[in-house]
């Protein structure tokens, strides 16, 4: 099935067609379906999708407000690279908001919130792929982000992270599922022991997991980055 199939498979007619575009159309960039300078076409996608234009042109925009696509006049709409300063950016953002989050859900430990997180630490384990690995620790995370009340923050989240997931999927053969997971269980531990000051160096340390590896990353994929002024930056190793 091509990339546009996919945007086009199971389309609920009974509700907003632009939000069903751009989620589908997101979710193949992350994942690398398309590869940075590949065109799209909006009238293409409509034609899959058996829609007008409109809401294709509405998805279209949305993700070149999230760095994802170039709509370029006169030369049509090319997927961006990843933005290696974006990844840093969201990392650091992301790092910010939920340290304050698990510090939140330490200070008054909720044993049914543990209960469920330690079921999805044991989905985790039971996974049988990175990639499912990779769904699972998307709701690890937003269960943490709704359990503080902070799902606004979690939303703000999912619209700067864009670039840094498009990492994670190029990473997947070397994705350290063991050492995620048990970071993981480490945020639960400390979360359940009202431990806040543990906590948020658990987190702390584990959202930096993710981009320890990313100038390997870049080089093993460097048609996929956009590098600041052209240069390889160096390794990714912020102090906690």
């Amino acid at each position: 099935m091509t990339a546009y199939g996919i945007i086009a498979s199971d389309l609920d007619p009974s509700s907003a067609i632009a939000p069903q575009v751009y989620a589908r159309l997101r979710d193949a960039i992350i994942r690398n379906r398309f590869a940075p300078g590949d065109r799209i076409s909006e009238s293409e996608i409509a034609r899959a999708c058996e829609v007008s234009r409109q809401p294709v042109r509405e998805a279209f925009i949305k993700l070149a407000g999230e760095g994802l696509l170039a709509i370029l006049p006169q030369r049509g709409t090319i997927i961006t690279k990843i933005s290696y300063t974006a990844v840093l950016d969201a990392r650091f953002l992301r790092e910010a908001i939920e340290a304050d989050i698990v510090a939140i859900l330490a200070q008054d430990s909720d044993e049914q919130l543990v209960v469920d997180l330690r079921r999805q630490l044991q989905a985790q384990v039971n996974v049988a792929d990175s990639k499912g690995f990779i769904e699972l620790d998307e709701r690890f995370h937003r269960t943490l982000a709704d359990a503080a009340g902070k799902r606004g923050a979690w939303r703000l989240i999912e619209g700067l992270k864009s670039q840094m997931d498009r990492v994670r999927f190029l990473s997947l053969r070397q994705f350290p599922v063991a050492k995620l997971i048990a970071q993981h269980t480490a945020i639960v531990d400390r979360i359940e022991a009202g431990d806040g000051p543990g906590a948020n160096t658990a987190i702390r340390g584990h959202l930096r997991e993710v981009l320890s590896d990313l100038p390997q990353i870049q080089a093993a994929h460097p048609d996929f980055f956009d590098l600041p002024d052209g240069e390889i930056p160096g390794p990714v190793n912020a102090p906690i």
